[in-house]
């Protein structure tokens, strides 16, 4: 009888083993299954789309195509051109006064410079001075690889009186300008295909206006990428080509006037009198004018008053016999 309880109660000691190791193992594996299918659910929303719930098959898809809607507005991951390593883009300009022997010679070979640069005159502005000289300030765009060249070129064309340049990075500009553009076409791009899809007449409305002015702002960017395109391939020169002074023996000016100074300033002065008694003259004109018309009335009237008196006085009274008294 000793002997059954024993070898029962082993029995039941080996079947709760048995269970407990049963249990364990099970609590394992539904441990690793949960981890993996948290570790699948991070890795789905780490993608940009929540993890389906049970029954809801259809939901991470549908989160997940909603989620570009609503960052319409935001730059699209994939889109955005980015610039190439190492690339700068600069604006260069540049300022020099030369004076030159010939201003016409020194404006053609400015100009030569520049065109066989690959570059452009884009403006030109000559005047003529009193004594017959010339000056000329011209604006030139050139290559930037070819800018110093030209710079040492049109500084050798004669006497260099001063030289500025200056050099501007606008590299981060034009990669935020380029960024822009990707950003707006795709915002365009959206809301061209959500006016396919509407099918209210107030909706295609919104959305129109909608589109004009993204595409309106679109335009503008492009226009700024054209602008700092045309800036950074295409450096300033800035030229001002002026005369010499007419030296004397020294090498200065002749402040000493001559015989021909004289004559020049006294013919000055003749011609100065001269405008200005023209000048008096014209304005005392029709004062001088209406005092001759009175003048003249005047003496008319005072003959006819003469006239009228004479007969009288040449007229003498007749006495009592006729004859005139004595």
């Amino acid at each position: 009888m000793q002997r059954r309880n024993t070898s029962g109660r082993s029995f039941v000691r080996a079947r709760a083993a048995l269970v407990a190791g049963s249990l364990g193992l099970l609590l394992a594996v539904g441990g690793c299954g949960a981890s993996g299918d948290a570790a699948d659910s991070g890795a789905r929303a780490a993608k940009g789309g929540a993890a389906p719930r049970e029954g809801f098959a259809d939901e991470g898809g549908a989160a997940a195509s909603a989620a570009p809607e609503e960052g319409a507005d935001d730059k699209p991951a994939g889109k955005k051109a980015a610039p190439k390593a190492g690339a700068t883009h600069v604006i260069r300009t540049a300022t020099l006064s030369v004076e030159v022997e010939s201003v016409t010679r020194a404006v053609a070979a400015a100009r030569g410079a520049a065109e066989g640069a690959g570059g452009l005159v884009a403006s030109e502005e000559t005047e003529r001075l009193d004594d017959g000289s010339e000056t000329s300030h011209l604006v030139l765009r050139v290559p930037q690889e070819r800018f110093e060249e030209v710079l040492r070129e049109l500084a050798g064309s004669g006497k260099l009186l001063s030289r500025t340049s200056n050099a501007k990075d606008v590299t981060d500009q034009v990669v935020d300008v380029e960024s822009r553009i990707a950003t707006q076409r795709a915002s365009v791009a959206r809301v061209r295909e959500l006016m396919d899809r509407a099918e209210r007449i107030s909706d295609v409305v919104a959305l129109e206006g909608e589109l004009s002015s993204r595409q309106s702002d679109l335009e503008s960017l492009l226009a700024q990428r054209e602008s700092l395109k045309d800036r950074t391939s295409l450096a300033t020169v800035t030229l001002d080509l002026t005369p010499p002074d007419a030296p004397g023996d020294d090498g200065e000016k002749d402040d000493d006037p001559g015989f021909l100074d004289a004559l020049e300033g006294g013919w000055d002065a003749f011609v100065t009198m001269l405008r200005w008694i023209a000048v008096v003259f014209g304005a005392t004109f029709p004062f001088l004018l209406a005092a001759a018309l009175v003048a003249g009335v005047w003496r008319v009237l005072r003959q006819r008053a003469a006239r009228r008196a004479a007969p009288a006085v040449t007229a003498a009274p007749a006495g009592k016999n006729g004859a005139p008294d004595s």
